[in-house]
């Protein structure tokens, strides 16, 4: 077998693809639009369709005063792997193929991304041991793909000393300027926060029960209510063995379009939930799809039904839009599209009535046309994809994603929504459904909305059945986030020390900087102040620290505690140096001028 090696000489790195194969013919070039960015573009060539071989793009970064790695995925690791590890999966359906080594002072050393977010791309930066460096690559085709004639796609590599956040930023605004990736308008709908029926309820659905928690949750500021898993069945075991009609329960919701007018007579948007691959063994859709199945997981009664057939694309977006047009739904949870995979050693096929041979196309091709037929409908329809579908593709497909399922974990909530906001552009970000135990001192029932102030909550208990004094806590907190809106979902986004799970994040502009601290740590006050400073004591102790970098003059300091009551408001002269504010646990404090 022929073994490609290509080269390209930048600047700072000399990159190498190689592999074996000789069907194709390879060029690799690489240039610099701007100092401290790469461009090397990989394009290989066929006289007449072939399968592409497996190809490596390789390079090496000294290590140098890296602390940590991030990556859309990486969840609470934030450390750096050997180079013997594997690397970073992604494709249109998962994750998103960037990488960023990162420093102590929140600056990047290196970010890199790939421009084909469509196909399966593994990412690497793993340490060699011999050399102390980074041994990174972008490793293509590892899975079988369609034959073809030519492929091209773009590494950019930012060798820039700025910080990681501003990196990761323009990575999204480079891959939204790529052909075909143009993100879906976001409805304002999309930025308000919602109510979901899944921590609260499960499968266990009641009308009237929702609809007095859309009561509840209307006069606490949600604008619209999720309804999760279990309108479409009867069973209340979990799983998806009755998914695939998808018609509602006449046990559990008997008449859904006067359900959903009376939640619309509340000032609530509906959405509801759907499985979108799944079709199960005791569903009226089984006998018709299940020779159109990418796969079958006997043991627990479904598959996973084959969009390369136009049928089960049909299929699938007819559902969504009678539910809507019957229904008068305003959204759509869709949920498992990651699902949507050829089993490992499957080759890629054609005809038999399929219209596509490559996977990841026709998935492409069913999620753009349900955005779009859907659109016709309803220009402000409301589409919402889950962690880890939450790459450039999916922003074309939808305009919400939530944070991937950490009930009651606070801290994973926060550390996934701001991942997701890195990286998301206008899209916008939800976290995970917030729960809570009744039992909870109110400070630390808190700390679920105060870990999610960055992206836009979703909420999951009953109600009506909070305690007085969680019920007060939850109305300030979302209070205070809708009146800070604007400033926490497009102000300037800050997440300080990725390795250490984010514990200090600031988001500002020209009125008001808030920082919310949730670990004990210093706020330096080092920049142009606007008229408000707000600080938020995400931890369950008392007192926040801020330093001057030089005498700011007297502010009014105004100390709220968990429920928004004012416990202090009094003068402060920031002068140079560190200042101890005595905020409560969960407590806010106010700085104005």
């Amino acid at each position: 077998m022929k073994t490609m090696l290509v080269t390209a000489q930048s600047v700072r790195y000399l990159y190498r693809l190689s592999g074996s194969d000789g069907r194709f013919r390879a060029t690799l070039s690489a240039e610099s639009p701007e100092e401290g960015i790469d461009l090397v573009r990989v394009r290989i060539v066929a006289d007449s369709p072939e399968t592409p071989p497996a190809l490596k793009l390789s390079w090496e970064h000294p290590i140098v005063d890296v602390q940590g790695v991030w990556h859309p995925n990486a969840y609470r690791e934030r450390g750096l792997s050997p180079d013997w590890a594997g690397g970073y999966t992604s494709r249109s359906t998962r994750s998103a193929p960037v990488v960023c080594l990162f420093g102590g002072d929140n600056h990047s050393r290196m970010t890199f991304a790939f421009s084909d977010t469509l196909h399966t791309i593994v990412c690497k930066a793993g340490v060699n041991e011999e050399a102390a460096e980074f041994h990174c690559s972008v490793s293509l085709f590892g899975e079988p793909e369609a034959p073809l004639t030519e492929y091209e796609a773009i590494l950019r590599v930012d060798y820039r000393d700025r910080a990681y956040y501003d990196c990761l930023n323009d990575v999204q605004a480079w891959w939204s300027g790529l052909p075909g990736l143009t993100p879906s308008p976001v409805p304002p709908s999309a930025r308000e926060p919602m109510y979901s029926t899944w921590y609260s309820f499960h499968q266990r659905l009641d009308p009237a029960a929702i609809e007095e928690q859309c009561r509840l949750a209307r006069d606490l500021g949600c604008a619209a209510v999720i309804v999760d898993d279990g309108w479409q069945t009867d069973d209340n075991a979990r799983g998806y063995a009755h998914c695939g009609d998808w018609e509602a329960s006449a046990d559990k919701i008997p008449d859904m379009k006067a359900h959903v007018e009376r939640v619309h007579a509340l000032g609530m948007k509906y959405l509801l939930w759907y499985s979108v691959p799944y079709v199960g063994m005791h569903s009226k859709a089984w006998d018709r799809f299940r020779d159109r199945m990418l796969y079958v997981l006997h043991d627990r009664g479904w598959g996973v039904v084959d969009p390369r057939f136009p049928e089960v694309r049909e299929y699938l977006i007819g559902i969504y839009e009678r539910a809507m047009r019957d229904w008068n739904l305003d959204g759509f949870k869709l949920d498992f599209v990651d699902s949507f995979n050829l089993p490992d050693g499957t080759e890629p096929k054609f005809g038999e009535g399929r219209d596509y041979v490559s996977v990841p196309e026709a998935v492409d091709r069913l999620l753009s046309d349900v955005m779009a037929r859907l659109s016709v409908a309803k220009p402000d329809v409301l589409i919402e994809f889950r962690q880890s579908y939450n790459g450039p593709y999916m922003r074309k497909y939808g305009n919400m994603f939530r944070a991937a399922d950490c009930p009651n974990d606070s801290v994973e909530n926060r550390v996934r929504t701001l991942d997701i906001r890195l990286l998301s552009g206008h899209t916008a970000a939800h976290s995970d459904m917030l729960m809570w135990h009744p039992n909870e001192p109110a400070e630390s029932a808190a700390l679920q909305l105060i870990n999610v102030l960055f992206s836009v909550p979703q909420i999951s208990v009953r109600l009506d059945r909070l305690p007085a004094v969680h019920a007060r806590m939850a109305a300030y907190w979302l209070g205070f986030w809708n009146e800070c809106k604007s400033t926490l979902l497009d102000g300037r986004l800050e997440p300080h020390h990725p390795e250490l799970l984010y514990p200090l994040v600031m988001a500002s502009d020209a009125d008001r900087l808030i920082a919310a601290v949730y670990h004990r740590t210093i706020v330096r006050l080092d920049r142009e102040l606007p008229t408000e400073v707000l600080l938020v004591n995400g931890t369950r102790e008392e007192g926040a620290y801020i330093e001057s970098d030089m005498d700011r003059g007297s502010r009014t300091m105004t100390v709220r505690d968990c429920l928004g009551t004012v416990v202090l408001r009094s003068e402060l002269r920031l002068l140079p140096g560190v200042h101890r504010l005595p905020v409560p646990p969960s407590g806010t404090v106010s700085l104005t001028r």
